[in-house]
Parts: C-alpha cells; structure tokens; sequence
C-alpha cells in the first residue's frame, strides 16, 4: 500500500456521524481553523432522505457496518444485530429518527461522579443550541433556531390515540412534551423528521452549510490509527482506496461511535496493554478501562394482534394501501414513509416512590418479520410494543479480535447479568400487557401473541426474553468519562494521558440515557466543540 504526503490540519475529526458531524461544523465556523472530517462510508445514500429508509439500510452494507455481537447464554446463544451507520451523518442517517434527549438525572449523575461541566444544568444550554423545535413547550427547555429541526406530531391515529387513552386508565398521564420540564408520562414520539424529510446530521450540520474552504470531508477513508509522538497525538492514518495517507494536526478528535472509538484507540496501541500484545500491537499507552463499559437497552418487543380493520399499517401499507401511502408522502409528507420507527411511547415508573420513570415502552402500529432485505410486513394485522428498563446495570465490552482495522471488533454486551435489569423488564413487559388489556383497547379487538398469556411467571417471561430480545440499538459507555481507573477520558473528553487526543460520542457516555441515544450523542459533539475551542483560546 503507498503512503502519501501529509497533509497538516488545525483538527482532525474521525466520524462524521451523529457526533462528529457536529464537531466539524462547529470548529469550521471560524475560517482560521483548518479542519479534516475523515468517514469510512459514503456522503450518502438515497434511502437515507426519506424516513422510512431506516428499514431499507439496517441490513443494507452500503451505509452500514452491519455488526453483530458474540452469542451469549442470556441471549440463548444468538448474535444480536448491532447496525451502526457508516455513511456521513452516521447512524442519524439510518436510525429510527426518535428523538429524546434523557431525563435531568442522568447528566446530573454524570457530574456527580465528578464530571464537572456536565450536570443537566451545563448541557441544557447545548440541547438548546442543536434544535429548531416548533411544538411548543416552555422556552426554558427548548431551542428555537439551531440547525436540527424537530417536529412533535399531535396525536391523531385511531390505534395510537385509544392507546394513549388506555394507557391514562392505568395510571401513565399524557405528556405533551418529555423534552421539557419533566419526561414522564405518554407521548407521540417527537422526531428529528421536517416536511417528510430525514433531520441527519449529515444534513443539518454539513450540507446545510454548503461548500466551506477549510472544512476537507474524506469519504471511503478507513483510519487506522492515530500518530503519536510519545504521550502526544499529532495526527491520523487513513487509506482511502489502495492509499494509505497521513494528516497532521495539533489536535485530533474521534468521533468513530461506541464500537469504533475504542476499536480505533486500541490499534493505535492505547488499552489494556496485555490484550494488545497478544494481538502484537506496540502498547503505546495503557489505558484498562478502553472498549469496557457497555451498555446497551435489550428490549423484548412484545406482539399484539389488532382485528379492527384498517388500524394498523400491515392493512394500510401493501397493495394499493401502499400506493395510497406513497402518493400522500409525495403531495404532503403525511404517511408511513414519513414516520419515526416507534410512533408512540411512554416513560413510566417501575414502581411508587421514584424520582423518575425508570422504564421505556415504546409502540410500532405494525408487525414485520424478518426479509431478505430488512424488515417486512407481516401478513397478519397487528403491532408491536417494546418495553425495557432505562438504566439498565449490566456491562459487556468491545474489543478488537487483530491488528486489521477492516475486522470487526468482538461485542460482548452481558445482558442481564444485573439481577435488577431481569426484574425490571418484567415489570416494564407487565405493564405493557395491563395498558393493551386495558377498556379503552376493546374496540380494536387486541389479542397477545407474544409472550402470550401461557407465559405467566417472571421466570417463563424471562426465557422468553432470552429466546426473543434485541437491543434497540443504544450502545454507549467504552471510552467511559471519569475520573477512576477504568475512566478513558476526563471530563474535557481528553484521553488520559494522552495530549492532543480526545473522544467525543456515545461511547464517552458513563452511564446510558434514560431513552434513545441520538440527541444526547449531538449534544456531546455541540459541547465537545466548544470545548476545543476554549481550551485553545486559553493558550493562545
């Protein structure tokens, strides 16, 4: 493989996903600043404008990693799906479009376990800087002109409306908005979707600002590692094609995402230094806590049937239904092909005398099986609901398996292994039952098909769990922000012990959010910029 010339930058982002996107946009807003934004996939796809692509790019190699984790007894021995999007814009590009940014809690338990800087408090603001939110709300909470556009549909689906009337009849209130003062409660699902259109980062933080001379984007570029000059990183090595080039910069952040982010650290020759030299990479620096800590939301999805007729999209969505749909999409972005993945969801308490809901479920007015392609309808009319703990205790690992930047990292997530995350999806899955049993869910002729009524006992429940779970997606944590000995970054995302080199994802996330992944992953990469700029300032 050639090398050529090096190139020298004032930053070097690797990943131009959900995170990195950002951080590139906003370091290049001063012209002075020369910035490298390096991507292993393409700058797009033409699934990844409309909504409903989620389905066509979650098996689809040309925007996704396409992972899949180690099998594991709590998983009854199968590999779990892990997409991971590797286009610009990353998984924002191919997610499920939900947007949630977490409850207050989470961040100020972050600064609690001395993340200065990162109380719910000091990243509100960032939160509010990211969006362009129209529905309403307290301005207190919400951001009116930034550059992500979020949308919060009223609640006007037949299904979807006796749902949330059921779901008052056991005790969950409506929450016209989970974003604001308090995430409780049952909500449609506000989403990062405007006028029938994907709100990616790719798109909001990067075309939005047209062509700038000193922003450099590199598509198809594989980094392989980063430079170091002893405790300092001066730059990265990338191939793009045949090629191998270097680029050099005073300050490098990666932005690779929760597997690649550690997968990258540790072919640099940074992590846990007996694991490396097994592999025969150069330990560079010991860091134990790099690739450990993950965790992940495994969420059984529970199935329903709906007899009523035309109440759910296996009716409304094949055929002439499906015409229907596509010419609504085209003359006013109203239709399934403009539609977060899960439409409806609910933050609930696991039980009286919480602080905060402690359990997700989330509803998807459909019910698909596996296809050749991604997901399909079933032929049965129904739907399914997802229902999980938030905060779930079990922690797995990500580690690479050779010194092959092309091979997979192994993914470990040790589901379960937290005796309170079986508890808690039991009691999250029981009380997705009580709300689809509930009165005002009679007139749609509801009946269970899984886990079934034959499934009575917590432990019946639990290996049906084992048999049927997935995860939804969310994996954080492996470069971990702290202070401890297993922490990988401090709480200015810098490396430990490492100059010039810092991370800024999901995966600096200590803890996981109290639902999806994607805004709070923003919102790291918003403060992460600002960040970097200010430390820079302090030097100069």
């Amino acid at each position: 493989m050639g090398e050529e010339q090096s190139q020298s930058y004032d930053y070097i982002v690797v990943g131009a996903g959900s995170a990195g996107a950002a951080v590139a946009s906003r370091l290049s807003e001063d012209a002075r600043n020369r910035v490298l934004l390096l991507e292993a996939g393409p700058a797009s796809h033409p699934w990844a404008r409309i909504p409903i692509g989620y389905a066509k790019l979650l098996t689809n190699p040309a925007a996704n990693w396409l992972y899949s984790s180690e099998p594991e007894p709590n998983t009854n021995g199968r590999r779990l799906p892990v997409p991971r999007g590797r286009i610009v814009g990353g998984s924002s590009s191919i997610n499920g479009l939900a947007f949630v940014r977490g409850q207050a809690q989470d961040f100020d338990t972050w600064a609690q376990m001395g993340n200065r800087g990162w109380s719910y408090r000091d990243v509100l603001p960032f939160f509010k800087r990211m969006e362009s939110y129209q529905g309403g709300g307290d301005d207190t909470y919400r951001g009116r002109d930034g550059p992500l556009r979020i949308t919060n549909p009223t609640p006007s689906d037949p299904l979807l409306k006796a749902i949330i009337e059921a779901a008052g009849q056991v005790g969950i209130r409506h929450n016209p908005d989970y974003n604001g003062d308090r995430q409780d409660g049952i909500a449609m699902s506000q989403a990062s979707i405007y006028k029938g259109r994907r709100m990616s980062t790719a798109y909001c933080y990067l075309e939005a600002i047209g062509k700038r001379s000193n922003l450099v984007i590199e598509t198809g570029a594989l980094t392989r590692g980063v430079v170091l000059d002893g405790k300092r990183c001066t730059g990265v090595r990338y191939a793009v094609g045949e090629r191998e080039r270097v680029a050099q910069a005073r300050e490098v952040i990666v932005s690779a995402g929760s597997i690649n982010s550690p997968q990258l650290l540790e072919l640099s020759g940074i992590g846990q230094a007996q694991r490396l030299k097994d592999l025969g990479i150069e330990v560079r620096h010991a860091l134990p806590g790099v690739g450990e800590n993950l965790r992940d939301h495994y969420a059984p999805r529970t199935r329903w049937s709906v007899a009523a007729k035309g109440m759910t999209f296996n009716d409304r969505g094949r055929g002439l239904g499906l015409v229907n749909q596509a010419f609504r999409y085209m003359m006013a972005q109203d239709s399934m092909l403009a539609m977060v993945a899960a439409p409806l969801r609910a933050f609930v308490f696991s039980r009286d005398g919480l602080d905060s809901p402690d359990l997700l479920l989330g509803w998807v007015p459909m019910l698909t099986e596996p296809g050749p392609k991604g997901p399909k309808l079933s032929l049965q009319s129904g739907m399914t609901c997802y229902a999980h703990p938030m905060r779930p205790e079990s922690k797995g690992s990500i580690h690479i398996t050779s010194a092959d930047p092309r091979q997979a990292p192994a993914i470990n997530f040790n589901f379960l292994s937290a005796p309170s995350d079986a508890a808690l999806t039991v009691r999250a899955i029981r009380i997705a039952q009580s709300i689809m049993y509930s009165p005002a869910m009679v007139p749609m002729q509801v009946s269970e098909i899984a886990p079934g009524k034959a499934r009575a006992t917590d432990d019946e429940i639990i290996d049906w769990v084992k048999q049927a779970a997935e995860t939804t997606y969310h994996p954080v944590g492996t470069c971990k922000m702290g202070s401890d000995a297993m922490a990988v970054v401090d709480e200015r995302l810098r490396v430990r012990g490492i100059e010039g080199l810092r991370v800024a994802d999901a995966s600096i996330m200590p803890t996981l959010t109290s639902g999806n992944t994607n805004a709070p992953s923003i919102m790291i990469g918003e403060k992460a910029a600002d960040m970097v700029l200010k430390d820079a300032m302090a030097l100069a």
